[in-house]
Formats: structure tokens, C-alpha cells, sequence
């Protein structure tokens, strides 16, 4: 038979050869190097034989994010090992690679609690496996006989995944992988052997409901995550470290900006300081909103359930909104505005002259977060977003998508961000015609051609109701975030009945955009955070200036400069504690202030102040009226 490499060369091998016999064939360095192989884009065993015409690709460490996410595949699995090796009796559940690194979820037997004190001992018998170069064995066995080890064994967590294989595919087989006493449900792939895994490191603990489902069993969750070199290993491991210092609730706590209650779970509260931070950035989303012709509107927070029955929320997300009942009738806390919106629009007549509509609405929302996965400004249950939505022709959705991705990276670039975009195409569970994403799906390609964007489509990752333009950015630290989504969506006009009156006078159904750029702005604010260490930028930052009076005679021009900078647009205060003003400038420079203002008898005298900048120093002496406008200039920057 012959196998396409990818240089377009063709293989010729023995009929059933596999995936290491190429690799062979081709050098004995790359079947030393050889980790999987690829075939026609699919990941699979070098074990598993080719089959005649195939497009194959050896897979090596070079190979990047693949590569990676097989070493951690495997560690997961020699992790699982080690915890049977170590705790008898331990219900395994799964363990897949994520992005830097991996997990697995165990049940404990009774009586036993592992903390991250237990890692030593764990990654010794890791080490123990990998060392006894275990290969990977899979085994493709009925389901029927997977159910009866499973059972057997008392792994209730992989007897339920079987049956539910079965019950949702009617699938009847199903692949087992064993390396040395440890057998797995897996669909693979692995390495040949677990000395293929070069560097690794386990980072911590924390619970997992089984499925996500907050009524189900709480598991123990092991993070862990592996490289291909202990360099690779020391700098995730570094990254890792200021990435905690950096940590968003760390900063919230030293910078005084906000806090969290359990009587109110996943719901932020802000302090002055906060809510200073909180307020410019909406007040920065709105006038930009208006410069692009957006109209703020408002809209309730809760609707009766026939909103949500007509929008296909009620089907598609209940599990994840806050219902109630007043008078008898279900009714539901707005997760997103977008139902809401469509419910505005419908409200009044419309002509086309008038398309195309921008409502833009800094609304709040409320979405049922299970508790195990509110993290901080990052996940919450009570939050508000930029959110827009626009109401136009046909003829007109190019236009109205490239003005919201040109309103995205101006927004952006205020930040410094470097984007990238993903186009997110129709997912299995979806409402709306085949024609219907075919149209919409092809408008929004067009437009990112049209408008020379750079993109990589993310296949079935759209949301139900349309496919969507997503927004990344990587932070200081490498990380990527999911900011902005542009959403197209004719299924909502259709089940909303929307319509406006065309230029011959007929009805016609608008089209309709989605537009968030911030996301939720308390999740924008905690990944600024992290991405600026909380140097908040002079515009932002909660407290811009900070007078430091040298001695009390002082304080009365110190209130003098703070009156001046406040009658400017700074949000300024003074220091008259009586610490020496070196404390004074040390503690300003904890709390990240812009500015500090250092005012003494001379300064008093010649109405001057001594200008410091933080993490920079002293400035020098300036005139008051001067050191305002400069200020004042900078924050007005943004």
C-alpha cells in the first residue's frame, strides 16, 4: 500500500503496516522520536495500522499543542496509577489533558483525604511507573464485557459512562488502554510508553461535582501538568508562580477594590474604590457606544416564561437561570438581554429607514453558576455586560459586523491587547433551518474577508440560536481569554415575529447582531488585573492621586492640591496621617497609585508640587496649575 506524507511524497509500506513502521521506514531518528501519528487531521496510536491512501503526518515534540496534550493524556493516566497504586478502593473517573496541563477526578475511599501534602508520595510511584516504561495497550472490547470489568471492579463512574455511550450512539464497542497494573476507559491516543513522558509536576487540589451537576457526588480533582523538558516544566512552573502573585482576589484584597459574601454566592460587592474602577470603564463602554450610533435602552430582569419559551432559552438553558413564580406563573431572571431586546424592538412599527437599530444595554444579569466553579471576578452568578444588539436589512450585516469588530479593537487597543479571531460555526444542539446557518454563517465569513481579518474557524462552537465572530487575547502571562463575540442570528427575529416595512412597502424579517466586547465587565476587570499586576492604567485607576502632606502645618495646602485635582476630574485624596511621608509614599506605591504629590513648605510657598510617579520615582518640582493639566491630560487619554 502507499501512505501521502505531507510533504505530498508518497510511503510505500506492506499492506496493514502501522503508524511506527512508517515512522521506521522513514529513519530510525524519527521512530525514536515518533510520539502518534496524524491521519487526515485525526490524532491516533503509532500502533494502529494505516490503511492504503492515507494522508499521514508523524506526530514528534515539535508538534506543538498536539504533542503536548498526549504527554498529558498520558500522565493522566499514570497519575490514576499511582492513586490505586497508593489508595486502594479509589473510584476513578476521568482524566483528560486541558489547556497547560491536565486532571483527573477520584473518589476516595471513606476516611481518606488527599491534599496537595500527598503530591511527594504520589509523584514518586509516578515516577516508578514511567521509569518501568509502560506501554500504552489498547484494546477494543464489547461493550458488554467493558460493563462487566467495570462492574466488577466497583468503578461506578465508568459503568456509567459506558451506558450512557450506549444509550445515546448505540455504540457496542468500546477502547480500553492499560500501562503496567492500570486499564482505562479511553478513546486514546497515547504515547507507545510512559517514558515518554519527560517532565511533569502535580499543582493542586480541588472538588468537582461528577458532571458538573451540583446533585451529584463531589469528587477530588488532582491538576497536574506535564512538558516535554524539566526547562519547559521550571518556566510553566515560574509563569505559574507570578501568575499567583498576580491573581485577581489577591489584588481585589491589597488594592481594597472589592469583596465577596456567602450570603450572596457568586456576587460581587465593590467598595468606593471599586466601584470608582467599575464605573469609568462603563462610563469609557457607553460614550464610546454613542460615538458608533448605539441608543441605551433598558429592560427588565425578570420576564413572565413565555419570553424564554419563545426565545428557546427555557428548553435550551432553564438549568442555568434563576426561576420563580409570581401569581401562579413561572417566570425567570434575564441571563442575557438579548430576548428582552427582541421584545423591545417588537413593541413599535418600523421602516427600513430607520435600520439600522443599535440598542446597546449595560444591563444586569443573573445566570445559576453551580458554586463549585465561581471563581472570583471570573465566574459569577451577578454580573452586567456590554451588551448591544442591532436590528438591520440584509444588505446591511456586513457593514454593521465589521463597524462592531472596528468598535472591538479600538476598545482593545486602549488596553494594549493582542487579539486574535475565531469564527465559531453551528453546534449540534441548535435551533433554526439548515438555509438559515448556511446564509449566516457564509455573511459572517464574508465580512471578515471583506474587512482582510486573519481567522481560524472553531467548528460547532456557535451559540444555539447562530454562529458567532469570538475575540481572544493573551495577557501577560500567556494566557488566552475569550473577550468579545459578534453573533448573527436570524432565528431569534423569526421566533419573535420581527419585522419592518420595506422600501415597496411590504413586511420583511430584520436581521439581528449580537455585541458584547467587554463580556462582563467584572470579568474584564479581573483579567486587567492580572494582566497589569493592578498598575491599572491613569484613567482607570481607582485612586490617580495621592497628595502626601511632609508634617500637619501642611495639610491645609494639601487639601488645597486635592480640591484642585478634584475640580480637574481626578478622583484625588490626601494622606494627613501623621507617618512620615517615606511610609506615606511606600504604602501609595502598594496600592498602585499613578501619582503622588508630595507637598511641603516650599511647595506650600510657591503653590508647586514634587511630583513622583509610581514604579518610576521622583519628577522633580512643578507648578501646581501645571502638575493639574498634565494629570488631567493623561487621564483624559485613556
Amino acid at each position: 500500500m502507499h501512505v501521502i506524507l505531507p510533504d505530498g511524497s508518497q510511503k510505500e509500506l506492506p499492506d496493514g503496516a502501522s503508524g511506527a513502521e512508517l515512522a521506521a521506514a522513514i529513519g530510525p531518528g524519527l521512530a525514536r522520536a515518533a510520539l502518534a501519528v496524524k491521519v487526515g487531521g485525526e490524532l491516533r496510536d503509532l500502533a494502529r495500522p494505516l490503511a492504503d491512501g492515507d494522508e499521514v503526518a508523524i506526530v514528534t515534540t515539535r508538534d506543538g499543542q498536539d504533542s503536548l496534550d498526549l504527554i498529558r493524556h498520558d500522565t493522566a493516566h499514570v497519575l490514576a496509577a499511582a492513586v490505586l497504586d497508593l489508595y486502594p478502593g479509589t473510584k476513578i473517573s476521568i482524566g483528560p489533558p486541558i489547556e497547560d496541563g491536565f486532571y483527573y477526578d477520584f473518589e476516595f475511599p471513606d476516611g481518606v483525604s488527599v491534599s496537595d501534602a500527598d503530591f511527594e508520595a504520589l509523584e514518586a510511584r509516578m515516577r516508578e511507573h514511567i521509569k518501568a516504561a509502560e506501554p500504552f495497550e489498547r484494546e477494543d472490547v464489547s461493550t458488554g464485557a467493558a460493563l462487566d470489568r467495570f462492574t466488577r471492579e466497583g468503578q461506578d463512574y465508568k459503568v456509567e459512562l459506558i451506558e450512557d455511550l450506549i444509550r445515546d450512539t448505540g455504540v457496542d464497542t468500546v477502547s480500553l488502554y492499560t500501562n503496567g497494573p492500570f486499564t482505562d476507559l479511553c478513546r486514546g491516543p497515547h504515547a507507545p510508553a510512559t517514558d515518554r513522558i519527560k517532565a511533569f509536576k502535580l499543582l493542586s487540589v480541588a472538588g468537582a461535582y461528577w458532571r458538573g451537576d451540583a446533585s451529584r457526588q463531589m469528587l477530588t480533582r488532582i491538576y497536574g501538568t506535564a512538558f516535554h523538558s524539566k526547562q519547559d516544566l521550571a518556566e510553566h512552573l515560574e509563569r505559574l508562580e507570578q501568575a499567583r502573585a498576580r491573581d485577581h482576589r489577591k489584588l481585589g484584597r491589597e488594592l481594597g477594590l472589592f469583596g465577596f459574601s456567602e450570603l450572596s454566592p457568586g456576587s460581587t460587592f465593590w467598595t468606593p474604590a471599586g466601584t470608582a474602577v467599575y464605573n469609568a470603564l462603563v462610563a469609557r463602554s457607553r460614550a464610546m457606544s454613542v460615538e458608533r450610533g448605539y441608543t441605551e435602552i433598558k429592560t427588565p430582569l425578570l420576564y413572565d416564561a413565555k419570553l424564554w419559551q419563545i426565545s428557546g432559552h427555557w428548553d435550551k438553558y432553564r438549568e442555568n437561570m434563576f426561576v420563580t413564580e409570581a401569581e401562579d406563573k413561572p417566570m425567570g431572571l434575564k441571563p442575557m438581554n438579548c430576548p428582552g431586546h427582541c421584545a423591545f424592538y417588537a413593541m413599535g412599527r418600523h421602516s427600513y429607514r430607520e435600520l439600522p437599530l443599535r440598542y446597546s444595554e449595560p444591563g444586569l444579569l443573573h445566570r445559576k453558576e453551580p458554586s463549585g466553579t465561581l471563581h472570583g471576578l471570573l465566574r459569577v452568578r451577578h454580573f452586567i455586560q456590554d451588551d448591544a444588539h442591532i436590528f438591520c436589512t440584509e444588505e446591511q450585516v456586513e457593514d454593521e459586523v465589521l463597524g462592531c469588530l472596528d468598535f472591538g479593537f479600538a476598545w482593545y487597543d486602549a488596553f494594549g491587547f493582542d487579539m486574535r479571531i475565531e469564527l465559531s460555526t453551528r453546534p449540534e444542539q441548535r435551533i433554526g433551518t439548515d438555509e438559515m446557518w448556511d446564509r449566516s454563517e457564509a455573511a459572517l465569513e464574508a465580512a471578515l474577508q471583506r474587512g482582510g481579518y486573519e481567522y481560524e474557524v472553531h467548528e460547532g462552537d456557535g451559540a444555539f440560536y447562530g454562529p458567532k465572530i469570538d475575540l481572544h487575547m493573551r495577557d501577560s502571562l500567556n494566557r488566552s481569554w475569550q473577550l468579545g463575540t459578534v453573533q448573527l442570528d436570524y432565528t431569534f427575529p423569526e421566533r419573535f415575529d420581527l419585522t419592518y416595512t420595506g422600501a415597496d412597502n411590504a413586511e420583511h424579517r430584520p436581521a439581528m447582531l449580537h455585541r458584547a466586547l467587554v463580556g462582563s465587565f467584572e470579568r474584564f476587570i479581573g483579567i486587567l488585573l492580572e494582566h497589569t499586576g493592578g498598575d491599572l492604567p491613569m484613567w482607570l485607576a481607582p485612586l490617580q492621586a495621592a497628595v502626601l502632606p511632609l508634617a500637619d502645618r501642611h495639610n491645609d495646602y494639601a487639601r488645597e492640591v486635592v480640591a484642585e485635582l478634584t475640580a480637574a476630574g481626578l478622583r484625588a485624596e490626601a494622606d494627613e496621617r501623621t507617618e512620615s511621608v517615606g511610609r506615606k509614599i511606600r504604602e501609595a506605591e502598594l496600592r498602585k497609585v499613578p501619582s503622588m504629590l508630595v507637598v511641603g513648605d516650599r511647595e506650600a510657598e510657591e503653590r508647586a508640587v514634587s511630583l513622583r510617579r509610581h514604579g518610576v520615582g521622583d519628577q522633580g518640582t512643578i507648578g501646581l496649575a501645571d502638575a493639574v493639566e498634565r494629570l488631567a491630560e493623561e487621564a483624559a487619554r485613556r
